[in-house]
């Protein structure tokens, strides 16, 4: 049981966090990739600089997180079809444009029958510009949600901001995604963050606090009914629910089981020894892990 869909990843950011620059790098070091470019102008310039990629696709005239959905789909299912035919395709890299939200893209992907079932998220990179990401996290509600959103965060241009104000952004990413994987870059080459302890920063008006907890599961609990529980838990709790992930050992095979918002992923499978089993990691608007274990117990009753 081997997952052969096409992998993707995608990639985000606020505007002019360097997503470009960090983008031609791995292209140039790393695996082959085909890119597909977004750009909520009109006309693009960034594909101009990817051509270390194995193809590049370019989608302007709007964000494909809103507007641009339409353009977007009909590119991935394109590439699809060509893959389909027989003609080998490389993994893909979608470059969103600085005002585009990730989980609405994740959404889409879920949502088409198609793509779903051909296409395979990977990861959501998310870069933070270390000199103007923390003013962007006190003025931008769409700034967070991008970083809500991802499953790696990369402080770009830390060579250019103070020590300590690096280490207090790092602080205020991981209280608004504590499950993500949190690095930095400059000019594409991964650093090392400082080795400091700080606070995060106050998060502006109207902005919730997001906090994580661990849920453990009941031996051998039953996939199918996990996963109704789920649909249900995140049907009467909505957005305050942002991402639920964890490992499920089945009959199958270890499962990865992963939600965004209000939409439940395709489990995949997932060899011995990546991720630990049998728990789910909760993020969202303060998860009460003692009423979540009661809730499980009683559906599962």
């Amino acid at each position: 049981m081997t997952d052969d869909r096409l992998p993707l990843t995608v990639l985000g950011g606020w505007l002019g966090a360097g997503k470009t620059t960090w983008l031609r790098h791995q292209l140039r070091t790393g695996p082959k990739a085909h890119v597909l470019v977004n750009e909520a102008a009109g006309v693009a310039v960034d594909d101009a600089l990817l051509q270390a990629a194995a193809g590049v696709a370019v989608l302007a005239g709007g964000c494909v997180c809103c507007e641009g959905q339409g353009g977007l789909v009909a590119a991935l299912r394109h590439i699809v079809d060509r893959r389909s035919a027989g003609e080998p395709i490389p993994p893909l890299i979608l470059e969103t444009s600085g005002l585009a939200d990730p989980a609405a893209i994740l959404l889409l992907l879920d949502g088409d029958p198609i793509l779903s079932r051909h296409i395979r998220l990977t990861e959501v990179v998310v870069l933070v510009d270390a000199l103007n990401g923390a003013a962007d996290l006190t003025t931008d509600a769409l700034a967070v949600r991008q970083i809500r959103a991802a499953s790696r965060l990369i402080l770009t241009k830390t060579d250019a901001a103070p020590p300590l104000a690096t280490a207090r952004l790092v602080a205020t990413l991981l209280a608004l995604n504590p499950a993500a994987q949190v690095e930095a870059a400059v000019a594409g080459l991964a650093v090392p963050l400082p080795d400091l302890k700080a606070d995060p920063l106050p998060l502006g008006t109207g902005l919730r606090p997001v906090t994580a907890v661990t849920l453990p599961l009941p031996p051998g609990v039953d996939w199918a009914v996990l996963s109704l529980w789920l649909s249900a838990l995140i049907h009467v709790h909505g957005d305050r629910l942002i991402r639920i992930k964890g490992v499920i050992r089945t009959p199958a095979g270890r499962l990865l089981l992963q939600t965004v918002r209000q939409q439940v992923q395709p489990p995949e499978i997932l060899p011995e020894g990546l991720g630990r089993d049998d728990h789910l990691a909760v993020i969202g608007e303060a998860p009460d892990v003692a009423a979540l274990t009661a809730s499980l117990a009683r559906f599962l009753g």
